[in-house]
């Protein structure tokens, strides 16, 4: 008889005590009713909760908690207003050590299950510090309009906007220039996009800061065309541009029926379209949408982590999923020679201006993807191939060609354990030599995780 012929053991419903066993991808916590799974949001392993089920599928169930009767000795207060409502920390009532352990339980689960790959040694990882107030973008979605004018994060599993005037995770400048912008807004009765009639005009606010240089950028996005007269003179003559640091504003356009926030084309309304960084005195150009590591003090030590991998490396670096050349620019100033790849083409000119900003000369930065590059790249001989892809893993075409550009070094770097992976189960000639975990997003359930392999 299969599964999906058993009469179940829940319905929705049915009340229930249940011991929570352990947590899934996103956070959630599993309970076991006869054998059958229910996951218990904001449930944590070691609880004992009173539950009530609200999906009951063939193979799994949902509940949410009723009670807590028994709470885990890893259970912490979570200092957030809007927790567990909001979907962006999942994991702020659980003891930080804790965090870490089940980020490292699952980057082997996923190599044991998915990549069936059985690595004897240690996944070692590398903590944060800070644990809160270390992120230095902050995308926030809006709802509503006037006095009544949301802006924050989804509620978990919606598109329903959770107001909150702060976000912990956030570093303090990124708060206080959302909230500043939320008052204007609402001064100025600005109108509030509606995903679900695609009317309206303000769809998003963006901010990006450095903690080592104090300046931010700010992106409006918008619809279809312009702010009213006496918005914007307020906008760029407030006092607060000086107070935040503030070097430019932009208006962002997106009229797509799409959850990406950021759209193509962007206008420059005050200031600069860039602001700088610095990481350990590198200095980094940051456009509003190309891509830059979100935690600083995360970011630093990810970078020398790979640096202290290939520093006996004497061939040519291909940085694959390079980005605005986070770690490409790193290797460079150590002595390596480097070649930067992504397909973002704002991200590679971020790149070459960096380098000229840092007077690095031996990396070179092309725009394109990997796959379109493969020709060419066979031409060269690759030391280290270094490759951070989306979440979404490697394409079939990249897994396909890694073996042909014969690199004597991978290294990989993931934000998603599960095509990590079967990326790795698919390259069966590069041998893991070290794992570790990088805790770039500390409260929340996600994984970034960096693997030393060597061509066997």
């Amino acid at each position: 008889m299969s599964k999906t012929d058993r009469t179940l053991p829940v319905s929705p419903g049915d009340t229930l005590e249940a011991a929570i066993e352990t947590l899934n991808s996103s956070g959630d916590g599993i309970a076991r009713v006869e054998g059958y799974t229910v996951f218990v949001p904001n449930a944590l392993p070691g609880d004992r909760c009173a539950i009530e089920i609200v999906k009951a599928g063939p193979r799994w169930g949902a509940a949410k908690i009723t009670a807590i009767l028994s709470p885990s000795p890893n259970r912490v207060d979570a200092p957030c207003p809007v927790f567990p409502d909001c979907g962006g920390c999942r994991l702020q009532h659980l003891d930080y050590g804790q965090q870490l352990a089940f980020k490292t339980g699952a980057v082997k689960d996923a190599l044991k299950h998915i990549g069936k790959i059985e690595w004897e040694g240690e996944i070692g990882s590398i903590a944060a510090d800070p644990v809160y107030g270390y992120r230095n973008k902050g995308s926030f979605a809006l709802s509503g309009r006037g006095k009544h004018l949301a802006a924050g994060f989804f509620r978990t599993g919606t598109h329903e906007v959770v107001d909150s005037t702060t976000c912990d995770t956030l570093m303090p400048p990124v708060n206080a220039i959302k909230e500043w912008l939320r008052q204007l807004m609402m001064r100025h009765n600005v109108s509030i996009y509606d995903e679900k009639t695609h009317m309206g005009f303000l769809r998003g606010i963006v901010v990006r800061h450095s903690t080592a240089t104090g300046q931010s950028l700010v992106g409006l996005v918008t619809t279809r065309g312009i702010f009213k007269k006496k918005f914007l003179p307020e906008l760029t003559g407030a006092a607060e541009l000086e107070r935040f640091g503030v070097v430019g504003i932009l208006q962002n356009f997106n009229t797509e029926r799409t959850n990406v926030l950021l759209g193509k084309k962007s206008k420059l309304l005050w200031g600069r379209d860039t602001m700088e960084d610095e990481l350990d005195g590198l200095k980094f150009k940051l456009s509003l949408g190309s891509f830059f590591q979100v935690n600083p003090y995360q970011s630093v030590k990810l970078y020398s982590l790979v640096a202290d991998w290939v520093k006996d490396e004497s061939g040519l670096i291909v940085d694959a999923y390079s980005g605005n050349g986070g770690i490409a620019l790193w290797l460079t100033r150590a002595g390596h020679r480097v070649l930067g790849i992504d397909e973002f083409a704002p991200a590679i000119e971020d790149a070459k201006e960096s380098a000229e900003l840092n007077g690095l000369s031996n990396c070179r930065f092309e725009a394109g993807t990997l796959e379109s590059r493969l020709e060419a790249l066979q031409q060269e001989s690759i030391g280290t191939l270094i490759v951070d892809p989306p979440r979404k893993g490697l394409s079939k075409e990249v897994v396909d060609a890694i073996p042909q550009l014969n690199p004597k070094r991978l290294v990989y770097v993931s934000c998603n354990p599960a095509t990590l992976a079967r990326d790795l189960a698919l390259l069966p000639q590069y041998a893991i030599q070290d794992i570790q975990v990088i805790d770039m997003f500390p409260q929340t359930p996600h994984i970034e995780t960096a693997v030393l392999l060597g061509n066997t």
